[in-house]
């Protein structure tokens, strides 16, 4: 039965020449978690009217909490009663105790089984704390107890940078069941954030099998962000392979993708659409097709003909706006209008003949704000732009909007308390707290234990800590001290890797900081694939912020720009405006980043990108450079690209 038939909620999963398995894109995540929230309460109430139990299988991680959520709010706001309803977990970390940070029982609780009607014996999740001896046994039994409540009903799956389900690692059999299984090295990376280093991940875990998975009646595979789309598009367009588990699902008759927008850009339905449908061909679509046009065909711009256009499939652009010279010319001038040296505008004393206007120009000196979710953001990811801006006489402030506290390594905080305390000795300042700083470097710090909370001293140490670091970054920018604001928003200071929701004070933060600087323009953190959401929650306070003040004069007058830089990079189609910086530029914005010495070498919540930041920024600064490069455009050492926020939702 297809979910149009059994619900209202608008998912309708469709197909194409390519995708194997049926594809349900959705514009923002939350309309996805929302829609299939809504898909198990209507399956639950249905089986509940029929005297029947409704059997989930479910999972953790940050990509279904937006459905449990919902099935909070529904069960607390509109009497969805779930206690009819049989769940099973796909997996648990092996060892692990139940009240231990990263247990998957610990997750579940928090994000669902403590706030609904769920009975306690309806709930099983794969016990992380029985002998090792006893593991086969167990997980006999946990198949036995699926088949005995009837099988899985709906089953919601995430999906790994290895292409896994459940901890189903590459070289999974199509047939395996509930077993305990080795992780793969990039799973225990992509984890190793949640365990404070990837030392302390397990190196197994208990997870239900591909044919376990298989087994399940309905299933809905979901994938958010742009870190996903490169996989999702291999186990949807790609063959069935035991090094993509995920891809399994194209044999069954009911799975399917649940997908945002970014996390579908990589399937051919996103990034070549004139392949399989009439396109309507806005601006933004031909740049798309002429990009792609001259990259498959490693030509620059101005070099593609009629006949590229022809056999590559874009015969109905060529109809519609053609000849090719007129596109190239087009598309190669939008590019170009998009490189400026001067990204606060060039005022009229600068102008040479020849120089094109560009917004609010006549603004000068504007003043500008630089929002950094955590307090390297700003150099990782414009630190070029930055240096820039200052050295042409504009009022940069850096607004830093997390303390970043969590991110510091103890050995780090010992350090600093030592040092601290042997300053305070040698000077005679404050025998009490001396001896409290001792006692900490000692006695906490010294024997914590891996994932435990900091004290609230080591919390404002470690944040000390980095403030420190981001003023020693924006003093070699030339940022004046004064300049630097810390915001501290409250929804990031929990000290553990869960946060709280973003609340109204965090926005009325934003909002305050706006009323006192009435910027002229605002630099944002747009690329939202950090591990732990962060940049994500920042940038929806600043726009909802933004929101609050469209209707002020100062607003009206005020250009907002989103960058992006340490975990994600904009689609040349995508940037309108781009800073080229030279090699000197490039050594310098390296500096400001090395300034953050807690984050170098190596960093305590690296991601998926084993990477320092310096490289990661350098790295893809100078692909944004070669490829511009590549399709005719000037050559230059390195790019750092922006897009134009113009109040539109982008979650």
């Amino acid at each position: 039965m297809s979910l149009a038939t059994e619900t209202s909620s608008p998912i309708h999963a469709t197909c194409n020449e390519f995708e194997k398995i049926p594809c349900q894109v959705f514009s923002q995540a939350s309309d996805a978690a929302i829609a299939i929230a809504r898909h198990i309460a209507d399956t639950a109430r249905r089986k509940a009217e029929a005297g029947q139990n409704c059997v989930l299988g479910l999972a953790t991680g940050s990509t279904p909490v937006g459905i449990y959520d919902e099935l909070v709010r529904m069960h607390q706001e509109e009497n969805l009663s779930l206690a009819n309803v049989i769940t099973f977990n796909l997996d648990e970390y092996f060892p692990m105790q139940p009240n231990e940070l990263q247990s998957y029982v610990r997750f579940m609780n928090e994000h669902l089984f403590d706030h609904i009607d769920i009975p306690a014996e309806n709930i099983n999740i794969p016990d992380g704390t029985i002998s090792a001896d006893s593991v086969d046994t167990y997980c006999d039994n946990y198949e036995q107890k699926i088949k005995e409540a009837g099988g899985i009903d709906i089953q919601v799956l995430g999906i790994g940078r290895t292409g896994h389900i459940g901890f189903n690692e590459p070289g999974s059999s199509k047939n395996s069941r509930t077993r305990l299984i080795t992780l793969d090295r990039v799973t225990r990376l992509d984890a190793a954030s949640d365990f404070f280093g990837e030392e302390h991940v397990p190196r197994t875990a208990i997870t239900m099998g591909v044919g376990t998975i298989l087994s399940a009646r309905d299933i809905f595979i979901i994938a958010f962000g742009e870190h996903k789309a490169p996989i999702v598009a291999k186990a949807v367009e790609g063959e069935i392979s035991s090094s993509v588990s995920a891809s399994f699902l194209q044999e069954h008759p009911n799975a399917r993708f649940i997908l945002d927008s970014a996390g579908a850009e990589s399937l051919v339905r996103c990034e070549c659409p004139w392949l399989i449908q009439r396109v309507e061909w806005a601006p933004k679509s031909i740049r798309k097709a002429v990009i792609w046009l001259a990259q498959k065909l490693d030509k620059s711009i101005l070099k593609l003909t009629d006949e590229d256009y022809n056999e590559e499939g874009l015969q109905e652009l060529l109809a519609a706006h053609g000849p090719a010279y007129d596109i190239n010319i087009t598309v190669f001038r939008h590019l170009q209008s998009t490189i400026t040296g001067w990204p606060g505008g060039k005022p009229d004393k600068f102008k040479k003949p020849g120089d094109r206007k560009q917004p609010h120009d006549e603004i000068y000196p504007k003043r500008v704000l630089i929002f950094s979710p955590h307090p390297d953001d700003d150099v990782i990811s414009m630190g070029g732009t930055l240096v820039r801006l200052v050295d042409q006489g504009h009022q940069v402030h850096v607004a830093y909007q997390t303390s970043g506290n969590i991110a510091v390594f103890d050995d780090d905080a010992i350090r600093f308390c030592e040092f601290a305390a042997a300053f305070n000795k040698q000077f005679g300042v404050d025998p009490k707290r001396t001896s409290e700083l001792e006692v900490h470097a000692e006695q906490f710090l010294k024997h914590k234990q891996a994932g435990q909370v900091d004290s609230e001293m080591v919390q404002t140490i470690k944040g000390l800590i980095r403030r420190g670091e981001a003023r020693a970054a924006t003093r070699l920018c030339q940022v004046p001290p004064e300049n630097l604001h810390f915001l501290d928003m409250p929804f990031y200071e929990t000290g553990k890797v869960k946060k709280k929701p973003l609340s109204e004070a965090d926005v009325e933060i934003i909002v305050n900081l706006f009323a006192e600087m009435k910027p002229h323009q605002i630099y944002a953190a747009g690329d939202l694939c950090d591990p732990h959401g962060t940049h994500r929650t920042c940038l929806n306070a600043i726009l909802e912020a933004c929101h609050r003040v469209a209707d002020e004069d100062w607003f009206k007058e005020c250009v907002v720009w989103l960058y992006r830089g340490a975990w994600q990079e904009w689609a040349p189609h995508e940037i309108e405006m781009t800073v080229p910086l030279s090699p000197k530029e490039v050594l310098l914005k390296r500096t400001a980043i090395y300034k953050h010495e807690s984050q170098k070498d190596r960093a305590l919540f690296p991601g998926n990108d084993a990477r320092e930041f310096w490289q990661r920024a350098e790295q893809r600064n100078r692909l944004t450079a070669q490829l511009y490069d590549s399709l005719g455009l000037a050559e230059y050492e390195a790019m750092e690209g922006f897009v134009r926020w113009k109040g539109q939702s982008i979650f």
